[in-house]
């Protein structure tokens, strides 16, 4: 049976090169993007290069959450299964002096695109990849991580990107820990990345904020696509990988209260977004 995978933000870096190695071994290839020239462009590229035709693009804003459900939406209506889901699609920090931005529904960027836009979509996507068991969600976070103040989640006050970078990806791996928990008997297991040390993707290069790239996208690619065909890992959920090796991630993302509290505060942005 074809495997089926979804990566979000897979229209260049890592997304893309995960994509193309997948897609040479004749699994069917979600694509996702913000672009739809871009995206149309990378799908005819990937199908020509792999010899795969069966790969498809969807085109998403993931900085709008109505957008995100869409895209959720979308799959649930096209796909009778999905193997894994990959929250790839993200935004690093830009310049040390940028200010604080906002999402198209009033939220902090950073916090919005890296981390509700996922946890939106795994938990849309939950009956899907429950009914494909065993099933994979892999969200690639950092070794960046910054404990959330929950008085603050929207970093009003004190505001960096890095900041905003290394909290949102913290909220990732504390969302992943609690699907963990919550679903053990779905056969979907659930685990966290930081692939690889500032790789050579547009979003370390193009930023001032970072220092030069210290490793390469394939690199990252060789944990993340480990992490998708490993039969190794196929019953680990609940997992901190940093790069091939699991590790303990920041305290506070085993913490139960934070994990209880983050859950709440999302459900309470989502359902006001949408």
């Amino acid at each position: 049976m074809t495997k089926i995978v979804l990566i979000t933000g897979s229209t260049d870096g890592l997304g893309k090169a995960v994509a193309e190695r997948l897609a040479r071994q004749d699994w069917k290839i979600l694509l996702h993007g913000r672009s739809e020239d871009k995206g149309t462009a990378v799908l005819a590229e990937m199908r020509e290069l792999t010899g795969n035709d069966d790969i498809y693009y969807f085109n998403a804003d993931l900085s709008s959450l109505a957008d995100t459900k869409r895209l959720a939406d979308e799959i649930l209506a096209t796909q009778k299964r999905l193997d894994v889901l990959i929250n790839n699609a993200g935004i690093g920090p830009r310049a040390p002096d940028s200010i604080r931005s906002l999402s198209k529904d009033g939220n902090e960027l950073f916090l919005s695109v890296n981390y509700l836009a996922g946890y939106l979509l795994a938990r849309q996507l939950l009956p899907l990849l429950s009914k494909s068991a065993p099933s994979r969600v892999i969200n690639v976070a950092s070794i960046a991580q910054v404990p959330l103040n929950f008085d603050d989640i929207m970093l009003d006050n004190d505001y960096s990107d890095y900041r905003a970078y290394s909290q949102s990806k913290l909220a990732q791996i504390i969302h992943t820990n609690t699907m963990a928990e919550q679903y053990t008997d779905l056969g979907v297991t659930f685990n966290s990345l930081h692939p690889a040390t500032l790789m050579s993707t547009n979003m370390v290069t193009n930023s001032t904020s970072l220092p030069d790239s210290m490793s390469t996208v394939d690199d990252g690619a060789d944990a993340l696509e480990r992490l998708v065909v490993s039969d190794a890992i196929a019953q680990k959920s609940g997992c901190y990988f940093n790069e091939q090796n699991e590790e303990k991630a920041n305290a506070q993302a085993y913490d139960a209260d934070a994990q209880k509290q983050l859950m709440a505060a999302s459900e309470m942005l989502i359902k006001n977004a949408i």
